[in-house]
């Protein structure tokens, strides 16, 4: 029987999101592809320090089971092959069992997305994830600098998203940027019972309802998700009947009104927050672990690349 990573969270990561790599990275980005290679192995056997999606990716991991694997971690980088030994060794000093990875020398990695199905795609290069959201994937630029995640909750794997342009589409999103609040709020009243469109990372809570669900029976790791909004009402109506209309709950929802997002994801703590709109991530940043999702109307686009 063929192996497949179909009955699994997948998650691809880069070494950058994963271990903390960025003096290395320096002399990649000067243009010293040698150095740079020849570095990573005079490093090999020493463990690169941990990056910001570490704590994730270490309890997603947690998951699995002797009996179960219900997540993959796949290494998904820039790297040459021979500098991918010093990630695999370091994942295995770490704790972590990573066994597949895909590095690319420098080209683009993201078209491997497909094959995998990925879930997710956390990567400190904002070109790969404005790619990989192009072509439909849950992606993330990993705020490299962000505060490293607490650890109060060993237990709990918590996420925090956005709204709007995360989510759900940017269909109201556009219309509050082209009327202003008053024409926003408006149209969600008058659209309240009409269920949002998915947006780039529906996906990834779907998947992470799913995981919650055939964990339930272990006990041993759980999923606490919050929604994180500059929504206030009466525009909360339309985003919980959406999210009810999925089928997905979340533990948390927060409808801040515009007031600034970081001091309430401090107190929630969550392992990861994304949000399409920087100024929010540059907020979250300052007290945890935050990514960037370079999608909806807030954010240049690339063109797609096939």
């Amino acid at each position: 029987m063929a192996v497949t990573l179909d009955d699994k969270l997948v998650v691809a990561i880069s070494s950058r999101a994963l271990f903390d790599l960025e003096e290395e990275n320096r002399i990649f980005e000067s243009g010293d592809e040698a150095g740079y290679m020849r570095r990573q192995l005079e490093l090999v056997r020493q463990p690169a320090r941990p990056g910001i999606a570490l704590p994730l990716v270490r309890k997603l991991l947690a998951f699995n089971t002797a009996d179960v694997q219900r997540v993959e971690v796949v290494m998904l980088s820039r790297n040459d092959p021979a500098s991918g030994m010093r990630v695999f060794a370091s994942a295995q000093a770490a704790g972590m069992r990573i066994e597949r990875g895909v590095f690319t020398r420098g080209r683009n990695p993201f078209a491997y997305l497909r094959p995998l199905g990925s879930h997710l795609f956390l990567s400190a290069n904002e070109e790969d994830v404005q790619q990989a959201l192009s072509i439909g994937f849950p992606a993330a630029r990993v705020m490299t600098d962000s505060t490293p995640a607490g650890d109060r909750y060993p237990h709990e794997v918590r996420i925090a998203f956005d709204g709007d342009a995360v989510l759900f589409s940017d269909e109201a999103e556009r219309i509050y940027q082209e009327g202003g609040l008053p024409a926003f709020q408006a149209n969600e009243v008058t659209k309240a019972a009409q269920p949002l469109a998915g947006g780039p990372f529906k996906p990834l809570l779907a998947a992470l309802h799913r995981l919650q669900q055939q964990a339930d029976a272990s006990k041993t790791m759980r999923i606490r998700t919050a929604l994180v909004t500059a929504r206030s009402a009466p525009a909360h109506e339309r985003a919980v009947r959406t999210l009810l209309d999925w089928g997905i709950t979340v533990d948390e929802a927060m409808f801040l009104g515009g007031l600034e997002k970081g001091p309430f994801l401090r107190e929630f703590e969550p392992d990861f927050f994304f949000d399409d709109q920087r100024s929010h991530v540059a907020s979250a940043a300052r007290h945890v672990p935050a990514g960037h999702v370079n999608s909806g109307i807030s954010n240049p686009q690339l063109p797609a690349v096939e």
